[in-house]
């Protein structure tokens, strides 16, 4: 995250190549013409080139200089221009959103992209991501003229996106919302009068246009979320021959002076202020009813982000950790214990620094196959030929996509915290990039949901869907995962652990069930942690059956061979994170049935 950018990228070679059954994916309809798993280094070391020697040069910008607002404009800084430009002509920007760009990348391969790109400067990566999730809406719910009308110039990066839900009245109640939008002699086109805030990328100069993805109500529509429309609503008007004509009434008020990601310009918004800011339904008006399709259509793209928000966390995590390890292995301090008297030595070889960097990396490690197992579950929703595994796909989809969001950007500030600490008092100073990389990351689990909305979405909804089917068929597939490693050399002891863990998880369960019923707050009392244990749980099922893989593989190495620390690495991750992260799972089994209320009980004035 500075010009000193560290990273690798051999664990996501070792995923698509060795764990994940890449060849299937690239043999998809849909990727089988562009690439072969040959081609899988190529465009990962392609990828990390970028962002090493293009993107990483401007993060120190992005921090220093930051977006500004001056005299109601929003300005970037200069080398995010001319990167910006890089990426879009290069095919890294807006175009890999196109769903009918030639060569066009299967997740499991892209989101690697992301990964490194984001690591490199987390504060440029919204410029461009927030045009997948826009584009995406546009594409699956607009007219095709709206479409042959926004898309082209979103896909070539001339125009940018974003999403606007939040207003200063309400965040996460999206139903509360004010915004209003009034009906016009043109049935397609409404007049917009509201505000909005915390809309990243909502104002910047990287492009001649930005398309707004805005929610608002109808006059006559259903109160709460029923009754919110979705609309698109462009800050210069789009004409019919698709020119640009004059502005839409869309103002900046503000941008928000953050702690971290200050290259990414988080704005305040106001739409209508002289009466004259349009925007065109997506989809149908409110019916007779009042209501309207605007969240579901809506949830397409914030689904879309949580999985994105996930990436972000690990990127910096990955970052972070990175940092610490080159740090540690530099640092000369100290002595060994059992042997006061001898040289001083590298951190690195003191024990608790050895946790904390085994803590970080078994973290990142199992983030990173949770997000890949989740990509590719989207590549089979997507494009498997076959209408089951389609339908399997997108249930495991449901279940993953709050774990993703919540989890990863709830550790993410854990492990960058030990990457701190493994610097000492250096890392409480800016001059080292730990300091950016916590300042940068806390923002990830207030986006998109806060992590407590993803865990009431787990435990109220996904333990539910289908009549519970959904919940117990991801949970069957996990248990059949760990029981189909059971005798993987050497793992006795972590299998004991799952296994047992799973037993404690059905405990949770159990519970909440029985108890719903007459305590309903219980619930959200306890939602977080329930969402931390499932995460865990599957977690640590995942590096296990990593695990297996580097296990048969060690063995053919054999001693000496230049790879053998890489596989070693990946099973001591899985036995620290299944022995000493996984038992977490017990206590919060216990915690729960305990069912202590004291936070619910004490009275508001004494707190």
């Amino acid at each position: 995250m500075s010009n000193n950018f560290i990273y690798s990228n051999r664990d996501h070679k070792f995923i698509i190549k060795e764990w994940l059954d890449g060849e299937k994916i690239l043999n998809l309809d849909a990727f089988k013409d562009n690439y072969e798993m040959d081609d899988v280094d190529m465009l990962l070391d392609q990828a990390l080139k970028v962002a090493r020697e293009m993107i990483a040069p401007t993060n120190v910008d992005g921090d220093r200089i930051g977006a500004r607002f001056e005299n109601g404009r929003v300005s970037t800084p200069p080398s995010f221009h001319k990167l910006y430009g890089f990426m879009q002509e290069n095919g890294f920007g807006n175009s890999q959103y196109d769903p009918e760009e030639e060569g066009k990348l299967p997740e499991i391969l892209r989101i690697w992209l992301d990964e490194f790109f984001t690591a490199a400067n987390p504060a440029f990566h919204p410029y461009i991501g927030l045009v997948g999730g826009a584009s995406n809406l546009i594409g699956s719910f607009s007219t095709d003229a709206e479409k042959e009308l926004y898309l082209p110039k979103m896909f070539s990066g001339e125009w940018a996106g974003t999403m606007c839900l939040t207003e200063p009245c309400c965040g996460s109640d999206v139903g509360d919302i004010t915004t209003k939008a009034y009906a016009t002699d043109d049935p397609r086109v409404y007049k917009i009068k509201g505000a909005k805030c915390f809309i990243t990328a909502g104002d910047h100069d990287l492009t001649e246009n930005i398309i707004h993805l805005l929610l608002a109500k109808c006059e006559g529509a259903a109160p709460g979320t029923k009754g919110i429309s979705l609309f698109i609503v462009p800050k210069i008007w789009v004409n019919e021959d698709g020119s640009l004509g004059e502005p839409n009434d869309v103002s900046t008020v503000a941008i928000e002076h953050k702690m971290g990601l200050r290259g990414s310009a988080t704005a305040m918004l106001s739409f209508g202020e002289n009466d004259n800011c349009r925007g065109i339904l997506i989809g149908s008006p409110p019916d007779e009813n009042g209501k309207a399709q605007g969240m579901a259509q809506m949830f397409v793209m914030m689904n879309g982000a949580r999985i994105d928000t996930g990436l972000s966390a690990l990127a910096i995590a990955q970052a972070a950790y990175n940092y610490a390890l080159q740090y540690a292995k530099e640092r000369i301090q100290g002595k060994v214990i059992s042997n006061p008297k001898g040289p001083r030595m590298p951190i690195i070889q003191h024990e608790d620094v050895r946790r904390m960097l085994l803590f970080q990396k078994s973290v990142v490690e199992a983030c990173r196959a949770l997000i890949a197992k989740t990509c590719y579950y989207e590549d089979l929703a997507h494009h498997s030929p076959d209408p089951e595994e389609k339908k399997a796909a997108k249930r495991r989809i449901e279940v993953n996509t709050p774990l993703v969001k919540a989890y990863i950007s709830d550790m993410v500030w854990q492990t960058t915290c030990e990457a701190i600490q493994v610097h000492g008092g250096y890392g409480f100073t800016e001059e080292y990039p730990v300091a950016q990389c916590a300042r940068d990351s806390k923002i990830l689990s207030i986006w998109e949901g806060t992590n407590f909305i993803q865990s009431l979405d787990l435990v109220g909804r996904k333990w539910t869907l289908d009549g519970g089917k959904v919940f117990a068929e991801w949970f069957k597939e996990l248990a059949a995962s760990v029981e189909g490693n059971k005798d993987v050399e050497g793992f006795g002891r972590e299998h004991e652990i799952l296994a047992r863990a799973m037993g404690a998880y059905r405990e949770i369960q159990g519970f909440i069930a029985a108890t719903f019923a007459k305590n309903i707050k219980v619930v959200p009392l306890y939602s977080s942690r329930i969402l931390h244990a499932t995460a865990m749980l599957y977690c640590g099922s995942l590096l296990l059956d990593q695990a297996a893989v580097a296990m048969q593989k060690i063995k053919e190495l054999g001693e000496g061979h230049h790879e053998l620390p890489f596989y070693q690495g990946k099973v001591q991750s899985a036995k620290f994170y299944i022995r000493n992260i996984v038992p977490e799972i017990f206590g919060i089994a216990e915690v729960i049935k305990d069912c202590d209320t004291s936070a619910i009980d004490i009275p508001e004035e004494a707190l």
